[in-house]
């Protein structure tokens, strides 16, 4: 049997053939058989030993009589056919042209390829090895390949193919290294590393192996650093910082890196800005602290999945989402909203994971709410709530403060009541002895505060019965208002001392009986000021009604205001007589400036209708100067009437005035008017006579 195809194993052969690449064969030893099985030595037998033997002594060959007869006897036995000389031409015939036939078969016949698997390996040539090993190797497999350089390795140095082997080696390992890279580049580092450390170590691509694992972690570390790099910026949300990082992944001398893994990274940031935007937008709906906003962001942030990079920052937004709410509950039981409290504690969805927080909270909140109301059995039934709460909750500590502080609000509690019936009474005796039956509530017990302002209340209602008999005999003394009335009703009122629950009242009623008085005073110096306004002495009314108004007393504001009044009237009579002055010189220019003056006197001033009066005139009289100008110097003119001012008499004919002016400087061009086409009359007809 023969193959020139590799097996994919070999077991040991018992012999060797020669390589048809190298052309290289052994010469066949004594006692073995050529490639094609032709014997190449053996023995001669007796008969022809001795016809030689007799040929040589000159002896016919058949000199024996009995070995003539013999085949005579024999030929007299033979069937007829074998006696027919024509048998025995056509077969002279034949056997020679076969033998020949055969012998050029033979010749002819190509040397057979080694049987490789067959091939007993301690014993086989170098030249089997070596082609063995190429037929291997071109299989091009990592196995093949190393199973090439072992059949070609242990070769002695000095032998004559060792140049030949050596090359194939270092090939068959630049192979075996490629083989490797590919591995590499399809993602597999180890397994590359792995099978470049299957290579034979002391051939010539020592070196390159140790180079060529060096590159390719060097290589693998830089792009995991830049993955983690990537995944640090996603869930810092630091969207086109990774991005960019994700683009050096392009320029790695990797596949898997350069184009698996990139486009892996990339959906993940597009998915995590995805997540980001949603994580964003509930923590925006988070911070307005409004309850179903809460809600809306804890759903947002709950979409966030668990293969996503921000799913950790979204399930701790959740537990604070949901913290947010409970706080939000918190300050509602802090105002004594309990329903509200309540209402909001029970909307926490259970993904927040605050589900312990929220059960004591609501168990601390319903005994709150029933230890407002305040009663002995309600604070009992607080108690007997709160009690609930086991040791290993969080809420226990809490639970136990607030027990403690119930059970000393129900002794402070009965003495409150108790002052309270007492008070209920209404008598001096009855509320003195309330505040003191509140008063043993000590300051540091819970229901101390409401003790004090139980006790401040009924202090003041001891006060006001104590002291409301001054303030009825002052108001009744005061009904005359004159002054010695009112001074008494102001003693009167007096002694009731500050502090005292009716002291404001009383204040109050005093200023005003003292304003009373002062009006009575002050009344005739004011009035004395205006008549002499009146009368026209304006600077005497004045220094008569300053000292009202510097004494601070009940008419200092009033005298103050007529004193403004005063001074106004004095300043405009001045601004009307300077205007008056300016308008005699009878310019433009002094007309304008006197209008401007005169226009500054208040509308309210007695002087107002003569200004009106005045300013109308001043600017007819520059409506003439203008004309007259314009007469001359038309662009002079209409400069004159542009300046007199708006709302006077002269205004609207000065406008008038302008417009023809400059009608008259820029004549409107006369249109042309277009003739009329006359109709066509048709051409008259001759008729025959």
């Amino acid at each position: 049997m023969t193959e020139r195809d590799t097996p994919d194993s070999w077991p040991p052969a018992r012999s060797r053939e020669s390589d048809p690449k190298t052309n290289l064969s052994r010469t066949p030893q004594f006692g073995e058989t050529q490639a094609s099985g032709v014997l190449t030595t053996g023995s001669t037998s007796k008969p022809v030993k001795r016809r030689k033997k007799n040929k040589a002594k000159g002896l016919p060959i058949n000199s024996n009589s009995e070995e003539t007869a013999q085949p005579q006897k024999i030929m007299g036995k033979l069937p007829r056919w074998m006696k027919s000389w024509v048998l025995w031409l056509v077969l002279l015939m034949l056997i020679p042209g076969g033998t020949a036939f055969l012998a050029m078969a033979m010749l002819l016949k190509l040397p057979s390829a080694p049987n490789c698997p067959a091939i007993f390996w301690p014993l086989a040539s170098a030249s089997v090895r070596l082609h063995c090993a190429q037929l291997a190797a071109s299989k091009q497999t990592v196995k093949d390949l190393l199973q090439a350089i072992a059949l070609v390795k242990q070769l002695p140095e000095n032998h004559p193919l060792r140049g030949e082997i050596d090359r194939s080696i270092e090939q068959w390992s630049r192979d075996i290294l490629q083989l490797a890279n590919e591995t590499f580049q399809s993602g597999k580092l180890e397994e590359a590393i792995a099978t470049a450390r299957q290579i034979p170590q002391g051939i010539s691509t020592d070196q390159l192996v140790d180079e060529q694992i060096t590159k390719w972690q060097t290589i693998w570390s830089k792009a995991e650093n830049i993955y983690q790099e990537a995944q640090k910026e996603l869930q810092e949300r630091h969207w086109q910082s990774a991005f960019m990082l994700s683009a050096k992944l392009l320029r790695v001398d990797n596949k898997y890196w350069s184009s698996t893994q990139y486009d892996k990274l990339n959906r993940l940031i597009s998915a995590a800005r995805e997540d980001g935007d949603k994580l964003d937008k509930a923590e925006d709906l988070a911070s307005s602290g409004v309850v179903n906003n809460l809600l809306e962001a804890i759903k947002l942030a709950e979409s966030i999945g668990k293969e996503s990079y921000l799913h950790q920052k979204a399930q701790e937004s959740i537990s604070l989402f949901g913290r947010k709410m409970l706080e939000l509950a918190q300050s509602k039981m802090e105002k004594r909203d309990a329903d509200a409290a309540l209402d909001i504690a029970r909307q926490i969805p259970e993904i927040t994971k605050l589900q312990p927080e929220i059960d004591d909270f609501i168990a601390l909140s319903e005994a709150q709410r029933s230890a407002w109301i305040g009663s002995v059995s309600s604070l009992e039934d607080a108690i007997a709530q709160a009690q609930k709460i086991d040791t290993s909750r969080a809420a226990y500590n809490k639970s136990q403060q607030l027990i403690a502080r119930w059970q000393l609000e129900i002794e402070d509690v009965s003495r409150l009541e108790k002052a309270r019936t007492l008070a209920g009474q209404g008598t001096v005796n009855d509320l003195t002895a309330a505040i003191a039956e509140a008063q043993r509530i000590p300051s540091n017990n819970p229901r101390a505060q409401e003790a004090r302002q139980e006790s401040s209340r009924w202090r003041a209602q001891v006060e006001a019965i104590e002291d409301q008999p001054y303030l009825d005999r002052a108001e009744q003394i005061a009904l005359l208002e004159d002054i010695n009335s009112l001074q008494a009703a102001i003693a009167e009122a007096s002694q009731i001392r500050n502090g005292r629950a009716l002291y404001p009242e009383a204040r109050k009623l005093i200023r005003s009986w003292t304003a009373k008085i002062q009006r009575i005073q002050d009344q005739p110096y004011l009035d004395q000021a205006r008549t002499l306004a009146e009368s026209g002495d304006l600077p005497a009314a004045i220094n008569t009604a300053q000292q009202l108004a510097s004494s601070g007393r009940a008419l200092a504001g009033e005298a103050q205001t007529a004193i403004d009044d005063w001074q106004g009237q004095i300043r405009g009579q001045e601004t009307w007589k300077q205007a008056r002055e300016v308008a005699i010189a009878g310019t433009p220019e002094a007309l304008l400036e006197a209008m401007q003056l005169a226009d500054r006197v208040s509308k309210r001033s007695v002087l107002r209708l003569d200004v009106n009066v005045a300013i109308d005139q001043w600017s007819q009289q520059l409506l003439e100067i203008a004309r007259s100008q314009g007469q001359s110097d038309i662009t002079k003119g209409i400069e004159i009437a542009r300046s007199i001012p708006r709302n006077t008499a002269a205004y609207g004919d000065a406008q008038q005035q302008i417009r023809a002016w400059r009608q008259f400087l820029n004549p409107e061009p006369e249109t042309t008017p277009e003739p009329v086409p006359q109709e066509s009359q048709p051409l008259p007809t001759t008729t025959g006579q």
